[in-house]
């Protein structure tokens, strides 16, 4: 059986080391080579043909951010994992080094001399990424939270076709994002092309971590025309603006008198994930009903797929990217298989569906209905 082989870059050593050992625990996993800077790695990827590169960001000759558009010049679809610290600048930069065409990242522990927790984030975090990223060399059993058609998260593939629910749905007051590999990209393009004064409250679950989520909400800001905040504890969610959830944060929306707030926790991880699709999507569909349209964009796992089948019980539109277009077709995809999508559309036409859905208002539904556009 085949493995992935991964190329590591890194300008430290101990981190070199760490990588490769804990990736060389992996039956899956091949390390195939290492480099110190960005300008080895670009001259190394030839001669070891690497299925997945791993990437640092700050290296001396040529940084993590540069290597990427190298890369990216000469190598479209070799997927690129940044490995970066917890910091607001590193943040930034991942942001970037994503723009630029990497496809995922992994955060280091904040001690770094903690080997322990260095270890832990390899085995939960960046192995799994590297076989979600590599999904026609690993099998799908050898991946966690894998999507199967046919299995108990995913009917089988005729249900693309064949949304549960029938009647009509009412006028839209809010629109719930799900996202996870590949969001930053995609809500960048997402909200690039929706426009100024939505009559609506937007509410998103990306999967990220603190720091992160709070440069991402100026970045889409500065992107578009509607403007995206951090969620915060207690605040109003108003038409017109975007709210994205905190790092290691749920966040709800619930009704006090007249208002919709934003509610916070640290519950438990939900599908491993802190935020979770799943919370946000419950609490919606409490909150208001049918009135919602739900939009899960590219992911890995299945978070989202739980919330989804709450709001298609209380007779919610649900819209999925489709599987061309998406980073990692795992969390749309569950939806899709699960037959609870309304249409499936590649992210170049989601924008313009969200708006055609609030100003239609009501849009009729028939058993059987094409959910394929």
């Amino acid at each position: 059986m085949p493995k992935v082989r991964v190329l590591i870059v890194d300008d430290s050593v101990v981190i070199r080391r760490l990588l490769t050992d804990e990736l060389s625990k992996d039956p899956d996993i091949e390390v195939v080579g290492a480099a110190a800077t960005g300008k080895i790695a670009l001259a190394k990827i030839p001669q070891v043909n690497p299925d997945i590169v791993t990437m640092d960001i700050e290296m001396p000759e040529m940084n993590g951010l540069d290597a990427v558009s190298e890369i990216r010049k000469i190598y479209d679809k070799l997927p690129i994992i940044m490995f970066s610290t917890l910091s607001q600048r590193a943040a930034r930069e991942t942001l970037e080094a994503l723009s630029r065409g990497a496809n995922d990242y992994v955060t280091k522990p904040a001690n770094v001399g903690s080997a322990h927790l260095a270890m832990q984030r390899v085995r939960e975090e960046l192995i799994p990424k590297i076989k979600g990223l590599c999904p026609d060399i690993v099998p799908s059993s050898h991946i966690a939270n894998p999507i199967r058609p046919g299995g108990p998260t995913s009917p089988a593939n005729s249900s693309l076709s064949k949304p549960k629910m029938k009647g009509v749905v009412g006028p839209l007051e809010i629109v719930a994002i799900g996202v996870s590999t590949g969001g930053p990209n995609a809500l960048g393009e997402l909200f690039g092309a929706l426009p100024a004064n939505l009559p609506v409250p937007i509410v998103i679950v990306q999967h990220m971590p603190p720091v992160f989520t709070k440069c991402l909400a100026e970045r889409l800001t500065g992107r578009g025309k509607t403007p995206v905040e951090e969620g915060t504890a207690g605040m109003v969610v108003k038409a017109g603006r975007a709210y994205l959830a905190p790092g290691d944060y749920h966040m709800m929306v619930t009704r006090r008198g007249l208002n919709v707030e934003l509610e916070l926790n640290q519950d438990p991880p939900e599908n491993s994930c802190r935020p979770a699709v799943d919370v946000l999507f419950r609490s919606v569909a409490q909150v208001y009903g049918r009135n919602v349209l739900a939009v899960m964009l590219t992911g890995m796992g299945h978070d989202g797929l739980r919330g989804c089948e709450v709001l298609r019980d209380a007779h919610a539109q649900i819209l999925a990217q489709d599987e061309m277009s998406s980073v990692v077709w795992g969390m749309p995809g569950a939806v899709a298989h699960a037959g609870l999508a309304d249409k499936i559309l590649p992210l170049s036409l989601i924008a313009n569906e969200i708006v055609s859905r609030i100003q239609k208002g009501r849009v009729p539904r028939s058993v059987g209905e094409p959910a394929l556009c």
